[in-house]
């Protein structure tokens, strides 16, 4: 039987995987170009903010899909074997950002602020991985697994007992909900302080450097499966 939620959001995912396509190519004609001509400000500016304004879409519309079934999520299958070897916590690991700026000419000032915020994400993350932890244990739950038990041997009272498992899985379900907005908020926070630092042409390099990464290895996920070259 199919899954509404999943059928629903791989359209959706598919359709702003497109998008995002054409806005990298667009990021990567900007960025080639900086050297011939200058757009100004303000219109740097709006580019970026274009950009971020995608991104956030995703954020929603996941957000919005995770309420009705969150467990799709952590093994999503829109997305290719390869991808999903790199998630962390349904999506990509904050602190990875971190690396492209290494490769960037910055000011002594913009560095001490882009580690600053390395420092408060990192901290993030390990709440992630903590909430994630606690999570996992909850599925695992003695109380879990005795009210299987239970479920597997009540003949009279099917109904009590359905239900209890129901409220179970409904907390678990709420905390495993909790745990991927945290994430997403973190990856959210991530972005947003690196672009508060970067001046706009260095914003536009690295979106165009991080959207890179994430369609470059969607590219080589597909190709594994489809096996081509």
């Amino acid at each position: 039987m199919k899954n509404p939620v999943v059928e629903k959001f791989s359209e959706f995912y598919q359709k702003w995987v497109l998008k995002l396509e054409e806005i990298h190519h667009e990021l990567i004609e900007v960025s080639k170009k900086k050297t011939e001509f200058v757009m100004n400000e303000q219109e740097l500016q709006t580019l970026v903010s274009r950009v971020t304004t995608h991104l956030k879409e995703y954020y929603t519309v996941k957000w919005g899909a995770a309420h009705e079934d969150v467990v799709v999520f952590f093994t999503p299958t829109w997305l290719s074997p390869l991808e999903n070897a790199y998630l962390w916590v349904t999506g990509w690991k904050p602190s990875s950002i971190f690396r492209i700026l290494e490769r960037f000419d910055i000011t002594d000032e913009q560095r001490k602020e882009i580690e600053k915020l390395r420092v408060r994400i990192k901290m993030e993350e390990e709440k992630v991985e903590r909430e994630m932890e606690r999570q996992q244990v909850a599925m695992a739950d003695l109380k879990i697994v005795e009210l299987a038990k239970l479920s597997c041997r009540a003949m009279k009272d099917d109904a009590k007992v359905n239900g209890l498992v129901g409220v179970a899985l409904k907390g678990v379900f709420a905390g495993l909900e909790k745990v991927m907005k945290t994430s997403d908020c973190a990856r959210l926070k991530t972005l947003k302080g690196v672009l508060d630092v970067l001046s706009p042409i260095q914003c536009v390099d690295f979106l165009a450097a991080h959207i890179g990464m994430q369609l470059r290895l969607r590219q080589f996920g597909m190709k594994m499966i489809t096996g081509s070259n």
